[in-house]
């Protein structure tokens, strides 16, 4: 409930153009889930999780997994010329899964 409202927060300031989209994150307790959204169109770009078959890793509940889902979202962004976005944390504390899979993304060329 509390996560809920702290989106709801976040999604009010946070918002994705086709100039510099919104990067958005979920988490669950098995997996971690990553999108890039162009909100004027209402459509997603590029989506990735920790379930996909180019993942590779058995385990996607790590933090290890998290930065490795944050480094394949960065170069499917890049394949479509994405460089820059917003992020939106969905509402999750900025610490843990939810911080390596940011760092992940940066570290592969994502500005935000």
């Amino acid at each position: 409930m509390a996560r809920l409202k702290r989106h709801k927060r976040v999604r009010a300031k946070v918002f994705g153009t086709a100039r510099r989209p919104r990067l958005n994150v979920f988490r669950s307790i098995n997996h971690i889930y990553g999108q890039i959204i162009d909100d004027e169109a209402g459509l997603t770009l590029v989506s990735v999780s920790s379930l996909d078959k180019s993942f590779g890793h058995s385990k996607g509940s790590n933090k290890e997994a998290a930065k490795r889902v944050g480094e394949i979202i960065a170069e499917r962004a890049a394949k479509k010329n994405i460089t820059s976005v917003v992020f939106d944390r969905g509402g999750y504390l900025f610490h843990g899964r939810v911080k390596e899979f940011a760092e992940g993304a940066r570290g592969a060329g994502l500005i935000f």
